[in-house]
């Protein structure tokens, strides 16, 4: 499954040329764009892999504590990416009601 939010945030972040660095930011390491965007794609890994974790219990081709391990790891995942989902939005919102 593939989520095009999350290439979309690369290609934004190239259009707009955040992750070039300049003289200032040049020891600063991954941008910002580049972490977002890496903590995006292990999350969704994390969730399929508790998907598949789920589909081999089923079958039987997984020890019941290893299954439920790699759900409530896939459930945890989620709660923190709508954690900062949330922020995120929270904050656009806050930035979108300043006064210029």
């Amino acid at each position: 499954m593939a989520i095009d939010g999350i290439s979309a945030v690369g290609a934004v972040g190239k259009s707009l040329d955040i992750g070039a660095t300049s003289a200032t930011s040049a020891t600063a390491g991954t941008s910002f764009v580049d972490a977002i965007g890496k903590a995006f794609t292990d999350s969704v890994a994390s969730v399929q892999a508790g998907e598949a974790a789920a589909i081999q219990g089923l079958q039987g081709g997984m020890e019941p504590y290893k299954v439920v391990d790699s759900i409530m790891g896939a459930q945890r995942t989620l709660q923190s990416m709508l954690a900062i989902r949330d922020k995120a939005v929270s904050a656009y919102q806050e930035v979108s009601r300043m006064a210029i």
